[in-house]
């Protein structure tokens, strides 16, 4: 099968031809998603983990289809979900998240044949909005399609990870049959690698969210500029007989080779040689996706970052001069030096499997793109001008931490996005992901540490920040400390064992309660949200900009321990999750604090219908709301007050008494709070304190 490579144009043809594109886009994404699991002998087997620090591979079968929904569920483009259940269970990953929890006991996996059934109507469902959706061209950020494109180039992704996934499970649960083609290249001889000149050249990114040519996630967009020097690139990626002769020399017995993160890596993995190499006596063999074959050293060397690093530091001592791993900036050189979107490569699996480091050309210089990744020295940062997606914005905010480095080429496997000169994808450094590397001889600086606070560049965050942690404005106290504080009445005649704060935001108020409670959960939709809350706990502080006039902004910085918060911080735990269709694990509270949250929900009476079950017999359900309704949020249909029914005028409150109907409203209190926007724009608010007991 030809697959298509690229990803979509978004600018060419009419209306209609895009909608049959984006279909047949979508139809061959999600059939070769499913196809891969083929590659099990039996169904049962995808219940199998095959990476201790990710889930069971049912949960990558079912996250795909679940990711659409979840996606225009949050984009307003559709108000019902399929399936609550499978939408909490497979909705959140482990791979990248500080937050994240493995612990298996806590799911309930459903079958192969139910979660196939809910893939078959999610496939229905979107090729439905296809056909009917209204857009226009060019699709950008703010069209509805753009939310289409999303759920495809992120099952382009997950269709790469899980192949690194089945890779890594072990042979006896996969069909060697050859379902998909493997090209039969290989060699126990490999090329002699050597150091070819790059002409220095400036680097140019600009992407506009306005009118891109290509989907794009958050990371590519909107500018970026460097000037590079003249440097020298190995010709060839790094083989495996170029990197045998690492092992042979004991490599991974030299911690000293590796980084500080590096050794700590080894010592946990105990490895000796590349984790898809396999030794049975003295000769080595190469696990493959499904199959393992002698050894091939003409086929790159596919590693985690440590390992490339550690190998490009024994290099420098063979060589007698420093190699290392090119920047994001010298890959982006490499590129434009070689015309690298004119040659053809190994990519967009034109077959199943690497290809010898000799064989797709670009004029001095082979396999600039494609066959495997290619690590850089670069962690993942962001371009001037950084915005996350409001429907996926923890797609890139969480690899800002200086633990992700960026990758680049693409792979044998990769499709869509993935191809682009401009995709930016990032991995620990710890996980294999097809990819291998080369290594530079250069003078260029370059970027070894992400330097600036993520949260000093984001508007909102910083703003949040400051309302949570900053100071008092116009003798309005605290909002979140003020809204405990007057619970404190309340709370002290219930079990104080645990609480829950959901729409926790940057996490003051989840603290707070913490003195209080022996154990409280933190859960908030936004990723970026929440990692504030995991940075406060983790580290002694955190800094953001808040802003004072047009583009210029006052640096602050922020501590628990300024807050005297920091000695119950063990009782605090954060959580992503979605408060509509939030996890069956989450039940059990003496409080459910919700703060400034039901109208900004896309479906509040799923979330009046369900969070009460989770409160405990005399426990309390804390409201706090403005009751600032608006479509953009929450679709009219769906409001719970704000509008004229019957000539009555409906009321939240009203509302809240009917539908809370096993619950005794205990009080209302306002609560007053300011968002400042800037040194002379100030939010002044009163949100409504709603205090109800469990019957």
């Amino acid at each position: 099968m030809n697959y298509i490579k690229n990803t979509i144009n978004l600018n060419t043809g009419t209306v209609e031809q895009k909608r049959e594109e984006i279909k047949n886009y979508f139809i061959q994404t999600y059939d070769l998603d499913e196809k891969l699991f083929d590659l099990l002998s039996d169904k049962k087997h995808i219940f199998e983990q095959a990476n201790r620090l990710r889930h069971p591979l049912i949960f990558y079968y079912g996250h795909t289809a679940t990711f659409f929904i979840n996606k225009l569920l949050a984009a307003n483009i559709i108000q019902d979900r399929v399936n609550k259940d499978f939408e909490s269970i497979f909705a959140i990953g482990v791979d990248e998240m500080s937050w994240d929890d493995l612990e298996e006991s806590n799911y309930n996996w459903p079958s192969f044949e139910q979660t196939k059934a809910y893939r078959d109507t999610v496939k229905q469902i979107v090729l439905d909005l296809i056909d009917t959706m209204e857009f226009e061209l060019p699709i950008n950020w703010e069209s509805p399609m753009w939310v289409i494109l999303m759920g495809i180039e992120h099952e382009n992704i997950h269709i790469e990870t899980s192949s690194v996934l089945l890779r890594e499970l072990d042979i006896k649960f996969m069909n060697q049959n050859e379902i998909f083609t493997y090209s039969n290249e290989e060699s126990l001889s490999y090329p002699k690698n050597e150091l070819v000149k790059v002409k220095g050249s400036e680097v140019l990114l600009e992407k506009s969210r306005e009118n891109p040519i290509y989907y794009g996630w958050d990371n590519e967009f909107s500018f970026h500029k460097a000037k590079i020097n003249d440097f020298e690139a190995s010709k060839y990626l790094v083989s495996n007989g170029e990197f045998l002769e690492f092992v042979k020399e004991g490599g991974y017995n030299k911690p000293e080779l590796f980084t500080n993160e590096g050794k700590e890596w080894l010592d946990y993995a105990q490895a000796n040689h590349p984790t898809f190499w396999i030794k049975k006596d003295d000769e080595y063999f190469l696990r493959e996706i499904n199959r393992e074959i002698p050894l091939p050293l003409n086929y790159p060397v596919d590693v985690n970052a440590y390992e490339a690093q550690a190998f490009c530091k024994y290099k420098s001592i063979k060589l007698g001069y420093e190699v290392r791993l090119p920047s994001e900036d010298e890959y982006y050189a490499l590129y434009s030096y070689t015309n690298a979107d004119k040659k053809e490569s190994n990519i967009g699996l034109k077959q199943f499997n690497q290809s010898p480091v000799d064989k797709y050309k670009f004029d001095e210089f082979y396999d600039v793109v494609g066959n495997v990744w290619q690590w850089s020295i670069t962690p993942m940062y962001p371009f001037d001008d950084f915005q996350a997606h409001s429907i996926y914005d923890d797609f890139t905010k969480p690899t800002f931490d200086d633990k992700h480095s960026l990758m680049k080429g693409g792979s044998f496997i990769s499709l869509g996005n993935e191809t682009l000169k401009e995709a930016r994808y990032a991995f620990r450094r710890n996980f294999f992901q097809h990819a291998g590397f080369r290594y530079v001889k250069s003078n260029n600086e370059y970027r070894t540490k992400l330097n600036d606070n993520v949260y000093e560049t984001d508007d909102s965050i910083a703003q949040y920040c400051e309302f949570h942690y900053g100071e008092e404005n116009f003798g309005v106290k605290n909002f979140c400390v003020n809204a405990v504080e007057l619970l404190k009445p309340y709370i002290k005649d219930i079990e104080n064992k645990k609480a829950l704060d959901l729409g926790c935001s940057v996490g003051r108020s989840t603290y707070e309660l913490a003195n209080h409670f022996d154990d409280v959960v933190g859960i908030d939709f936004s990723a970026n949200f929440i990692n504030v809350g995991v940075k406060l706990k983790k580290y002694e502080s955190l800094s953001f900009n808040v802003k004072k006039e047009g583009e210029i902004f006052e640096e602050k910085s922020v501590s628990l321990k300024d807050f005297n918060l920091d000695k119950i911080k063990d009782k605090v735990t954060f959580m992503q999750g979605d408060a509509c269709n939030l996890k069956d694990i989450y039940n059990g509270y003496d409080l459910i604090f919700c703060s400034n949250l039901i109208d900004r929900l896309y479906y509040p009476q799923k979330f009046l219908d369900d969070v009460p079950n989770r409160v405990n017999d005399d426990g309390l359900l804390v409201l706090l709301s403005p009751y600032t309704w608006l479509e953009e949020y929450t679709p009219k249909e769906n409001w719970l007050g704000g509008y004229i029914k019957d000539n009555k005028e409906i009321s939240t409150l009203d509302t809240l008494k009917e539908k809370l109907d096993g619950f005794e409203l205990l009080d209302t209190i306002d609560v007053p709070f300011v968002i400042k926007e800037t040194n002379r724009k100030y939010q002044h608010t009163i949100s409504q304190m709603s205090i109800w007991k469990k019957k």
